[in-house]
């Protein structure tokens, strides 16, 4: 079965899961999402390697990867294998001096640890066919930023909403599962709280 790369595109709060997060990921080569809801403490693992937010102590997946890297381990890829009864499956690619080995894992794990290692993360059709969210064309984040993009005629001028009308347009995307639009408003509004 033909693999399809996928590129860990953002995370957002859940608006249906109270302490949970929607963690999207998106085709490397298409316009299809792969929103995978999570619970906070892999969000905040994830997050925390991203961020690249320093801890004195290793969370579980930073005690795996030192692990890992002890016993010479290589992670090639991960792989959001199955999606069943509204649970994604995940399979870690893993490589020793004995040879290739795959583990099972949880797909908010493998992520995790796919962030950590620095791998590829790839699914199937059969999963993109059966959870993912197709996005018609949507600007890039430097024509939303500037006021630019979208339909024809239509202008994206995010400058002069406050921060909170932002994440009240965000969580509104959300709801209409327009994902990549909430991701690109978030950035938006991580780039005037960065300034």
């Amino acid at each position: 079965m033909e693999k399809i790369e996928l590129k860990l595109l953002g995370m957002i709060n859940s608006q249906s899961q109270s302490g949970a997060y929607t963690l999207i990921l998106g085709e490397a080569d298409g316009k299809r999402r792969l929103p995978i809801l999570i619970n906070g403490f892999e969000a905040q693992a994830i997050l925390f390697h991203i961020e690249q937010i320093k801890i004195p102590r290793p969370l579980t997946h930073d005690l795996f990867k030192n692990f890992a890297d002890i016993f010479n381990i290589t992670f090639r890829e991960v792989i959001i294998s199955k999606f069943a009864q509204g649970i994604f499956y995940g399979t870690l690619i893993c490589e020793d001096s004995s040879g290739i080995k795959e583990i099972d894992s949880r797909t908010s794990d493998a992520i995790a640890l796919a962030v950590r290692f620095n791998c590829p993360i790839y699914t199937y059709e059969t999963v993109l066919q059966a959870a993912g969210v197709s996005i018609d064309d949507e600007p890039d984040i430097d024509d939303l930023a500037t006021g630019g993009g979208g339909a024809e005629g239509e202008e994206f001028d995010y400058d002069k909403f406050t921060l909170e009308e932002l994440e009240e347009m965000m969580n509104e995307a959300i709801e209409h599962e327009d994902y990549e639009r909430a991701s690109l408003i978030r950035d938006i509004i991580n780039k005037r709280k960065s300034e």
